[in-house]
């Protein structure tokens, strides 16, 4: 392997089409920023932006000619730092942009460094939605590895349950299909698995109809009423129609219009409501969670959906620092509401102006967790009825310590009502023994470290939530 200095990797083909940076290199800066920033963020020793698929498999090939551990960006939206280690060989895939839509069939084909925000656009244009994240500068491609959650995941699952092929690129330097027909293995396993199998290039996604306006907003309401509305959901979502998402979010009053100013900065419960159903019925779909209790703020309007999709946005800005860890309940518990609620109150004052400290309560239900079998994909959905994720967001550095720990505390104390299987893309990486059990049954760990065997058994897909080779 290539030595981890200034030098490294001074044998790079010359064939590669794309740009190259190096630290020396007055690009290399700008090149080694991602979507999040995190402690964990390091700098490698070279970061080789991809122009084509072509090159995609020149790097493959040198990767594994060389021997050389491969880190594969793509939207750069993870928080785990993965994207960008240390006196690492980067492959940034942020160039490959293409998108082409088929009006007949619905299907959607796209290069793997289109953000959601560019998916929606282009669909937005026919009438129709791939299900996916919530961010809109979140990259397609490692969210759809990891699984894929969103608005409209109670209407259509998860967005591995709309994916029907890929092109993937293998740690041998090939160029592989992966399907239900071709390579199934890898594609079963890459459909929740994370980068750890092939680097893929390009998906093709069954596209689904959407409005092209939704109903959705915003409800506020104050601390003392939190337990009270968080039990409200928990009775209403279950019965709620698949069209309506809810997500509850124990977090810091934003200095919103509207929002009375003693409120500013207190612990509330902020709801996002997300309608994606005909519009005569987004009333009497959105009502029940508007009524839950007396709100300081209810904004619930019709927006274009590519608008509904950027209502985050605001709050992950590129470059933020973030911390986030999380998993799945099976019973939202007065004692699993009781800690987002404490925790909330356990922010020091001093960060409060500063940050967005959440703790992240989202309703599964409907498709994602009753129209597809555990077994159909890598993607573990069993018994989990709501995701929760504690997760702080924050510009300055030195408030680095003081977000994670609280971050790291509110979930210590959620774990003992979270299941042992999760998303894996809404959470940090906790080690070997948690990654054995996120993707489900021992039997599903086992199917991936087949796959891993067969596809990367050198391990050169390493910078991820990775799944080693057995023996290794």
């Amino acid at each position: 392997m290539p030595g981890s200095n200034g030098d490294a990797f001074k044998d790079f083909p010359e064939s590669f089409r794309g740009t190259v940076h190096r630290p020396a290199d007055a690009s290399y800066p700008d090149a080694r920023k991602t979507m999040i920033t995190t402690p964990d963020i390091g700098a490698p020793a070279l970061i080789a932006r991809a122009a084509d698929a072509e090159d995609v498999l020149t790097v493959a090939r040198y990767a594994a000619e060389t021997g050389t551990p491969l880190a594969v960006r793509a939207g750069g939206h993870g928080a785990d730092g993965y994207a960008s280690p240390q006196d690492a060989l980067v492959l940034d895939l942020g160039s490959l942009k293409d998108i082409a839509v088929d009006p007949d069939t619905s299907v959607v084909r796209l290069s793997s460094g289109v953000v959601l925000g560019e998916m929606d656009t282009a669909l937005e244009e026919y009438g129709l939605v791939v299900p996916a994240g919530t961010v809109s500068t979140t990259g397609v491609a490692g969210l759809t590895l990891g699984g894929g959650v969103g608005y409209n995941m109670r209407r259509y699952g998860a967005t591995v349950d709309n994916l029907l092929s890929m092109d993937v690129v293998t740690t041998d330097g090939r160029l592989v299909r992966a399907s239900e027909t071709e390579n199934p293995d890898l594609f079963w396993a890459l459909r929740g698995g994370a980068g750890n199998f092939g680097i893929v290039t390009s998906f093709e996604f069954q596209a689904r109809p959407m409005n092209r306006e939704v109903a959705s907003g915003l409800v506020l309401y104050p601390r003392e009423q939190i337990n009270d509305v968080l039990a409200g959901l928990r009775e209403h979502m279950p019965k709620a129609p698949r069209e309506l998402a809810g997500i509850g979010l124990v977090t810091q009053c934003p200095p919103l219009p509207g929002v009375p100013e003693e409120h500013y900065g207190t612990d509330i419960l902020m709801m996002i409501v997300v309608y994606v159903g005909p519009l005569d019925k987004a009333d009497a779909a959105t009502t029940p969670l508007t009524a839950l209790g007396r709100p300081i703020l209810s904004q619930i309007t019709r927006r274009r959906w590519s608008e509904t999709n950027r209502m985050l946005d605001m709050i992950f800005t590129p470059g933020r620092r973030a911390h986030s860890k999380g998993g799945y309940l099976s019973e939202l518990s007065d004692e699993a509401i009781e800690v987002a609620v404490r925790h909330a109150a356990l922010l020091p004052d001093e960060v409060r102006p500063r940050a967005n400290a959440t703790q992240n309560i989202w309703a599964l239900g409907g498709a994602i967790s009753e129209d597809f079998d555990e077994s159909s994909a890598a993607f573990s959905r069993e018994g989990a009825n709501w995701l929760c994720e504690a997760v702080a967001v924050w510009d300055d550095p030195a408030d680095d310590q003081v977000l994670r720990d609280w971050v790291d505390a509110l979930n210590t104390d959620m774990r003992p009502h979270m299941r042992d299987n999760t998303y894996i893309n809404l959470t940090r990486d906790q080690g070997p023994e948690w990654r054995r059990k996120v993707w489900g049954s021992a039997e599903k760990y086992d199917r991936l470290v087949r796959a891993k065997n067969t596809w990367d058994p050198h391990n050169l897909l390493r910078f991820n939530k990775n799944i080693a080779p057995a023996g290794s």
